[in-house]
């Protein structure tokens, strides 16, 4: 983890994500992006690094994000308003949820339209669950996004679900995959 830690610290003092213009929007004040996940399995938050220990799961995780510019510690970042269905099926029963809840995106590192970055925020979901108890849970997410013109964007995601151990189930959900973005 210390290492983690410190190579992030590193890269971010030297190659700070600042320029004229916000990385996710460029001269638009406005994005929305679908994501569509599959489920890596439940487990910590170090799932969204380490691909070594992912489990796939029957599940689906689909969002729509409505984001606008903001900056984080003159970081380029964006603020959401995520709207999201898990769907699971086969011997996942009971897993399903659907959740809104409001998020920071912050961009670490970008290059030539190239970036990556870092999110968190509350949702709230619309059941319990035998993984997660509680219906309040907390998104983490970590993205690579490349705009490919003005307009469109794509991103390869990990997000995960869980309560910050709120209640004693609190196994969390773990998601894989792409986001298709428009801004306008």
């Amino acid at each position: 983890m210390k290492k983690y830690i410190s190579v992030l610290a590193i890269l971010t003092l030297v190659m700070p994500a600042h320029a004229e213009t916000n990385v996710f929007f460029g001269d638009e004040i406005n994005s929305l992006t679908v994501y569509g996940t599959y489920s890596t399995g439940s487990g910590t938050l170090f799932k969204l690094i380490n691909p070594a220990i992912w489990d796939f799961y029957p599940q689906i995780f689909a969002m729509v994000q409505y984001s606008q510019p903001i900056t984080f510690f003159r970081l380029d970042s964006r603020l959401n308003l995520n709207v999201g269905q898990n769907f699971a099926y086969d011997s996942s029963a009971g897993l399903s949820f659907g959740g809104i809840g409001i998020s920071v995106d912050t961009a670490i590192l970008q290059y030539k339209g190239w970036y990556t970055g870092i999110g968190i925020g509350p949702f709230m979901r619309d059941s319990r669950d035998r993984w997660v108890e509680s219906r309040l849970v907390f998104e983490e997410k970590f993205f690579i996004g490349k705009n490919i013109n003005e307009r469109w964007n794509v991103e390869l995601t990990t997000i995960h679900f869980s309560n910050g151990n709120f209640t004693s189930a609190n196994e969390g959900f773990n998601f894989f995959g792409f986001g298709f973005g428009y801004k306008f």
